[in-house]
């Protein structure tokens, strides 16, 4: 991790958000119709936050151990739809769609917002 000041903070919400991931992947209770194919632009985009997220707390020499712990969620994530059989499904598409937008938000950090979370303290600090 990144020597941040907030660091206890960084923690907690990156817990939030992926248990926020897990809860609205294995819930059921909000389904429902939805247009044709956004459930993968959703899936491209929380993946892609997720990736944008963690590369913005941790060192670059580490972003190899999130691209592997974002998609082993993603698969994760899949498995448990397909065992649960409660009206969600594992797709491989929706997998695809992980992996794009895990693929998506490591380039933008290494083009742009890579280390973003001490940027941010910079801007704090008095």
């Amino acid at each position: 991790m990144l020597n941040l000041r907030y660091r206890t903070f960084w923690i907690a919400a990156s817990a939030v958000l992926v248990l926020t991931v897990v809860w609205g992947s294995l819930q059921t209770a909000f389904g429902g119709p939805s247009i044709q194919g956004f459930d993968k632009v959703q899936h491209f985009s929380t993946y892609m936050f997720l990736a944008t997220w963690f590369t913005g707390i941790f060192q670059r020499p580490h972003w190899w151990r999130i691209v592997l712990g974002l998609l082993g969620l993603g698969l994760a994530m899949e498995i448990g739809q397909y065992v649960m059989q409660s009206g969600r499904m594992g797709d491989p598409f929706d997998m695809a769609a992980n992996t794009a937008g895990v693929a998506a938000g490591v380039t933008l950090a290494l083009l742009l917002t890579g280390g973003w979370a001490q940027k941010i303290e910079t801007w704090l600090r008095p």
